[in-house]
């Protein structure tokens, strides 16, 4: 069988002619097939192998968690002046993390990008697992756990209320609302495909779940109806939220007095960057998955190539983020302002800084060439080197501008413990662990909406197919 990567040729194709978004002989019924498969088929051991080891990761994160309850934030590396260290930093990077399956799912679902629809289950899916690992932080970070309910604006004894003014107010509304719109529009897109699963199946357990869950689906006219008015609203609903959320996390920052975050670049520099690290992680997701379930007919080098467009665009956004905050620095005349981003790229965190400038900036522009946009291994080492970049630019804009304030004689040199770096590869396992389930038990890619943008038979070999348009 031919390797579709391997087939994949859109240099020879005459001019205005897009590769089709579902390759090789597939029709309605083999793309149903192909994709239940990866739900039906007898578990690999590497799927075990590999959620073994998140467990494992997730279980060492529960302890930590119970540790730092029973004794303290004192277990992290947070000292004075530096009281915002990892937990905040891995909270901002997770939260960017989830950003590209609202883009992909709602604003190119409304822009009618088609290539969308075999990625967007998985960036979906993403979303919520990392918003749920970006949660978790905030929480752990108020030291104390279980009086975190006082976030919360209800009635109560004491009469007291939360400070709205307060950014960190307006995370827990923002990151709540994206949770709750991103789980509805992922969940209600699924409904088609569980219905498929349900009536699939032969597991008597896994037939009365995925009957559950398809709330009765029987594909009637009126049923496909009330769902793309539904799917539509959601959409119109998630699309905000994707400048929204990020804009608010960034005032977390903005909004100070202090040196390197009072700036306004900040919104839609944090938007920028969180669709960059999260397309990156679409990638680094998809790549291993649809190699290793067969769905590379489905998930198609055109779908990896777009993404990679995505990224050089916005890591170029970030790029001259990072410029404008040194030119604004030098332009503002503030002392304190030039120092923070002198120090930042000349100061003790300046291997912090250029690693964020070599991932971040430099890495993208390799996609460019064509050979790196089309070629799925190396794309995937340049999405991890993003990933890498943009924790580290959370932690240059968190760490630095704490560790060297407005007196030397507060100034302090941040070093994260032992806890700090098991909790952020704890987060890793969480992720890993639901992303894995979700493989396993769920339709990974949205059948119904692949099957609205394909040919109902698809040989390539025809020469009217290859000279078909598909928008």
């Amino acid at each position: 069988m031919t390797d579709p990567d391997k087939a994949y040729n859109v240099i020879d194709e005459p001019p205005g002619v897009r590769t089709p978004l579902v390759t090789g002989r597939h029709s309605y019924a083999s793309l149903t097939d192909t994709v239940s498969h990866v739900a039906e088929m007898k578990t690999p051991l590497a799927w075990y192998i590999a959620f073994a080891i998140s467990v494992f990761w997730v279980g060492v994160l529960g302890v930590g968690v119970i540790y730092l309850i029973s004794t303290g934030v004192g277990i992290w590396g947070h000292k004075n002046p530096v009281y915002w260290g990892w937990p905040i930093v891995n909270f901002v990077f997770w939260v960017g993390i989830g950003h590209a399956g609202t883009l992909i799912s709602a604003i190119l679902f409304l822009f009618r990008q088609n290539w969308r629809t075999g990625i967007n289950r998985f960036a979906e899916a993403m979303t919520i697992f990392a918003v749920i690992c970006a949660a978790l932080f905030p929480g752990i970070h108020i030291g104390r756990v279980w009086l975190a309910y006082w976030l919360a604006p209800y009635p109560n004894q004491m009469a007291m209320w939360p400070q709205f003014r307060s950014p960190l107010m307006w995370d827990v509304f923002a990151v709540s609302t994206y949770f709750t719109v991103s789980l509805l529009f992922w969940y209600m897109g699924m409904i088609p495909d569980l219905a498929t699963l349900r009536d699939r199946t032969k597991s008597r357990i896994a037939g009365l779940a995925y009957g559950l869950f398809s709330l009765g689906w029987n594909g009637s006219s009126r049923q496909w109806h009330r769902y793309e008015v539904a799917y539509g609203l959601l959409a119109a609903l998630a699309a905000p939220l994707v400048l929204s959320v990020h804009t608010i996390v960034s005032f977390d920052f903005a909004v100070s007095q202090l040196p390197g975050w009072h700036t306004t670049i900040f919104p839609p520099y944090f938007v920028a960057g969180a669709i960059f690290s999260g397309f990156a992680m679409v990638i680094s997701l998809a790549v291993p998955a649809r190699a290793f379930f067969g769905l590379k007919d489905i998930i198609t080098r055109r779908h990896l190539e777009n993404m990679c467009k995505v990224i050089t665009a916005t890591g170029t956004m970030v790029g001259y983020a990072y410029m404008m905050e040194f030119f604004i620095a030098w332009y503002s005349g503030s002392p304190y302002e030039k120092f923070a981003f002198i120090n930042r790229a000349l100061g003790p965190y300046a291997w912090a800084y250029w690693t964020m400038i070599s991932c971040n900036v430099i890495s993208p522009q390799v996609f460019w060439f064509k050979w790196a946009r089309t070629t799925p291994w190396f794309m995937f080492v340049v999405s991890i080197f993003v990933n890498i970049g943009m924790w580290f630019e959370r932690f240059v804009i968190t760490v630095t501008s704490l560790s060297r304030d407005f007196l030397p004689s507060s100034w302090d040199y941040f070093r994260p413990t032992t806890w700090d770096v098991l909790f952020l590869i704890g987060s890793f396992g969480l992720f890993f662990t639901l992303f894995l389930l979700f493989c396993r038990f769920l339709p990974v890619v949205a059948i119904a909406e692949v099957k609205g943008v394909m040919a109902p038979v698809n040989p390539p070999e025809h020469a009217e197919y290859r000279t078909q348009l598909v928008h």
